[in-house]
């Protein structure tokens, strides 16, 4: 099964209020234009040179996701163009991001990334963090981001209890989000492994990558 008969089978599975990421990180142009060609327009990548030189190459009407921990230093790679930056997981992290998108003279929509899985290696806020992150002061000042929603990682099991548990604190803190910030209309979570599950939890953003690209390609 092809690129596109990939796509075109989730997407008759998830429900319309869905927005699917297809995961592009170490894919080349010619897969991510087959996927555009068949209807595809949002795009996940990790790497900011990367995600710069496909952004170069390739049509501009396609949404570039950052998905991947972000560092300070290659925010400036992609704050001219990208659509959406999942893991704001800190102050200074926020700092440069409102910092370059001022420099671009816009705004850049950003998902606060909720550490969920409990892995030690895992980037992202916890809730009381995150909370405090978000009443702080020289947060509160920053006038070139915008809270567009929530981002977890689930731990990759196959227990579908500890999948619902985690995503559903997730979702909760979502909600809370959502009352101080009416424009956090984004939930993302659920990946190849867990989307499902992630649906059924509220999730309306999925990141899928070898579902739809095959196997990631290690060697870049």
């Amino acid at each position: 099964m092809g690129i596109t008969e990939k796509l075109q089978k989730i997407k008759d599975e998830i429900p319309d209020y869905v927005n699917l990421i297809a995961v592009s990180k170490t894919k080349p142009a010619a897969d991510i234009l087959e996927a555009y060609e068949a209807g595809q327009r949002m795009f996940g990548e990790n790497k900011a040179r990367e995600t710069q030189g496909k952004h170069d190459e390739l049509p501009k009407d396609i949404d570039w996701h950052f998905i991947g921990h972000l560092q300070r230093n290659k925010v400036k790679y992609i704050a001219p163009f990208v659509k959406l930056i999942h893991s704001l997981d800190s102050l200074r992290l926020a700092k440069e991001i409102n910092k370059r998108a001022k420099k671009e003279n816009r705004v850049i929509p950003c998902l606060i990334q909720l550490h969920i899985s409990g892995e030690e290696t895992k980037f992202g806020f916890d809730v009381p963090e995150a909370m405090e992150f978000l009443s702080s002061e020289p947060f509160t000042e920053m006038k070139n981001i915008e809270i567009a929603g929530s981002m977890g990682m689930a731990l990759h099991t196959d227990d579908t209890s500890v999948l619902k548990k985690q995503f559903s604190m997730l979702r909760k803190f979502h909600e809370e989000l959502q009352t101080q910030f009416p424009t956090a209309k984004n939930l993302s979570m659920g990946m190849t492994n867990d989307y499902r599950v992630a649906i059924d939890e509220g999730s309306n953003m999925i990141r899928l990558g070898s579902s739809i690209f095959g196997e990631r390609n290690y060697d870049k």
